[in-house]
């Protein structure tokens, strides 16, 4: 599918770390690990940095699913149980995604989520929406190959592949859906790309900091924690990457989460990157301050109690 290239200068405008409050939506195979859950609950948390405008359920295939239907169906049902133990509202908020994969580049899956995307996009003015996506990235390409003008729109950012110099671009969110991972490379939106081994992979936390930090602080507290020591039978001399997060911290503090300016690679049949210094630029992480950035969840999950 042909894509109309935004000038440079545009891109580079739009691809600039968001600077104060920003409208998003976040896309989010919610059940199919247990690290969404933390970033769900992360993005509502942040209202000083964050107007969560939608949430959309992203479709998986793994062993907690038969496949993408039932794993969007089953992300559905766990965002809803995570709002509801933080007392959100849900109604106008959640909406279903797709429930198969794209079957080829130019045929979207439609989808409540898809095309609820498409509307919201297209209502917004200069300030971009941000669409934060931590699973197969299939409910927004589907929304750009239905309307591609939305590019112009939104910004995207996705926890997903690995940096550009791995060997292998391949890892759970983006080989879930080959066809979408390559349309958010190739169709020139606006692309933050927060990618896993190197990055995000320093994003690990412990049952103790469990216990001592999310344990006890509300329903919601309570319920991360249990997944989280469910997780594992055995805790002893083990942390846990809690991937996700890091793309909502982007928006929360881009310093953060460094990123650099590199051209859009090309996603091959192989699953490996190559380049073409001719494509569009977009940006890509190269680190994370855990610390800190567990450190500000942490914090707001306690104030969140305390407000009550």
């Amino acid at each position: 599918m042909k894509f109309r290239r935004m000038p440079d200068h545009e891109l580079l405008r739009r691809l600039s770390p968001p600077e104060g409050r920003v409208r998003m939506v976040l896309d989010t195979d919610a059940y199919n690990e247990i690290d969404d859950q933390f970033a769900l609950t992360y993005s509502l948390l942040s209202p000083e940095r964050m107007d969560v405008k939608a949430i959309y359920a992203a479709p998986f295939t793994n062993r907690r699913s038969r496949g993408p239907g039932d794993g969007m169906e089953k992300s559905y049902e766990e965002i809803l149980r995570v709002l509801s133990k933080m007392e959100v509202p849900s109604d106008g908020l959640v909406h279903r995604g797709s429930t198969s994969y794209l079957p080829d580049p130019e045929t979207p899956c439609r989808s409540e989520a898809a095309e609820h995307l498409v509307e919201l996009a297209l209502g917004m003015d200069d300030e971009p929406l941000y669409v934060v996506a931590i699973g197969a990235i299939t409910n927004v390409a589907s929304a750009i190959i239905i309307e591609p003008k939305i590019v112009e729109k939104i910004v995207v950012v996705w926890l997903g592949g690995q940096p550009l110099y791995w060997p292998s671009a391949r890892e759970f969110n983006l080989g879930q859906d080959i066809h979408a991972s390559r349309t958010i490379f190739d169709c020139g939106v606006p692309l933050v790309q927060v990618p896993c081994q190197g990055v995000t992979s320093h994003m690990m936390t412990t049952i103790s900091e469990m216990e001592r930090y999310v344990l006890g602080r509300g329903a919601i507290g309570d319920y991360l924690y249990e997944i989280f020591r469910s997780y594992y039978p055995d805790h002893y001399a083990r942390s846990k990457v809690i991937w996700d997060i890091a793309a909502v911290a982007y928006l929360i503090n881009p310093s953060w989460v460094p990123t650099h300016v590199v051209h859009s690679p090309i996603l091959t049949d192989q699953f490996t990157w190559s380049v073409d210094t001719s494509r569009h630029f977009i940006r890509t992480a190269v680190s994370v301050d855990r610390d800190a950035i567990f450190g500000d969840f942490f914090r707001k999950l306690e104030a969140h109690v305390e407000g009550r």
